[in-house]
């Protein structure tokens, strides 16, 4: 699966996400960032659904015309799979094993976990150190998802001129992207930090401490709804509605009788998904929000979570402290960086 495998080929970031395909390309030098190349491009409606690609043709023409209009040259890509599709646990291992034998013990492992012949799956493991009081036993992290899950979108990917070289999990992407952040924040490096991804048709919570997660969990709720309320209420078609929300240009009534109550409705998620992280583990605050996702982008947003839910909260932006080739156009990318939170932790893996 490659979810784990160190990497030194320059690849492009390939978010798939329910309304649209993102395209990141990092360069490093000086031990500073820059972005390359990028863009975003529409998807049709219902091609990809809760994240699972239903028209991989589709997929891939999308892939293809975000590749040109970038005007990036790679060949290699880094792609995710969603968390909802993929079974993680870290299980203890003897630390005296070698490279072969860990791998032979994960399959045996990962068989007493995994409710799906062994067969049809793709995993892979990371080593995250030893474990506490006993020098002797490391923890592994051992991630799986369905053959199938990888399989789909690396055929997208080759549909629109790429190959895989990784494929990545959309909660680790999003956690080595945070790294980005983590700077930007006004709590400490221990502080709990819950990075909300408010998509098109899932929201995401992910729990951070020290820079790993610790808690995650989706639930249907995104722009979608915005989207289709617009479509409703102005007669307006699917294309049209979603320009008109980026773009603007709807009725004085649209503040007030549309977007304020799509807000409040926001707000309310993402107080529910703390709710069940809260009640399932030992913790009943976070020091800090940072909002990510397409979502994150609506005016007043993120001072509405902060007053309601008494969390001071801010909008991700994990190309903050990069430069920009001249390709690249500043405002457009300001608009575009929160929801290229999963672009940038698969670009980032370049770097590995």
């Amino acid at each position: 699966m490659g979810l784990f495998a160190t990497n030194t080929t320059p690849m492009i970031g390939v978010d798939i996400s329910s309304t649209a395909v993102k395209l990141l390309q990092l360069s490093q030098a000086g031990g500073r960032y820059r972005v390359e190349h990028y863009a975003v491009e529409p998807l049709p409606p219902n091609v990809v659904v809760e994240k699972n690609i239903v028209e991989v043709e589709a997929v891939g023409e999308a892939i293809k015309r975000a590749l040109s209009r970038s005007g990036s040259r790679l060949k290699q890509a880094a792609a995710a799979v969603a968390g909802s599709t993929v079974i993680t646990k870290v299980i203890p291992m003897q630390a005296n094993l070698d490279g072969d034998e860990l791998e032979d013990q994960v399959q045996v492992e990962a068989a007493q976990y995994i409710p799906f012949p062994i067969d049809e799956v793709s995993l892979d493991f990371e080593i995250l150190g030893a474990v506490k009081d006993n020098p002797e036993m490391v923890q592994v992290l051992l991630a799986a998802s369905r053959t199938e899950n990888v399989e789909v979108r690396q055929s997208a990917l080759e549909l629109g001129g790429l190959t895989a070289k990784v494929v990545d999990v959309e909660a680790f992407a999003m956690e080595n992207a945070f790294k980005l952040i983590a700077d930007q924040l006004s709590v400490p490096k221990d502080a709990l930090v819950a990075l909300v991804d408010v998509g098109a048709t899932m929201t995401t919570l992910n729990v951070l401490r020290n820079q790993r997660s610790i808690y995650s969990r989706e639930q249907v709720f995104g722009g979608k709804q915005l989207t289709d309320e617009i479509m409703r209420r102005y007669g307006l078609s699917y294309e049209e509605a979603g320009l008109a929300k980026r773009q603007g240009g709807l009725p004085e009534s649209y503040e007030i009788e549309v977007l304020e109550p799509f807000k409040e409705a926001m707000v309310q998620q993402i107080g529910r998904l703390l709710q069940f992280f809260y009640a399932g583990s030992e913790f009943n605050r976070v020091d800090q929000i940072v909002l990510a996702g397409g979502c994150a982008s609506i005016a007043g947003i993120a001072e509405m979570i902060e007053e309601q839910l008494g969390v001071l909260t801010v909008v991700a932006n994990p190309l903050a402290n990069m430069s920009l080739s001249s390709r690249v156009q500043a405002q457009a990318l300001a608009q575009d960086a929160p929801a290229l939170m999963i672009a940038c932790g698969l670009a980032l893996r370049s770097f590995d």
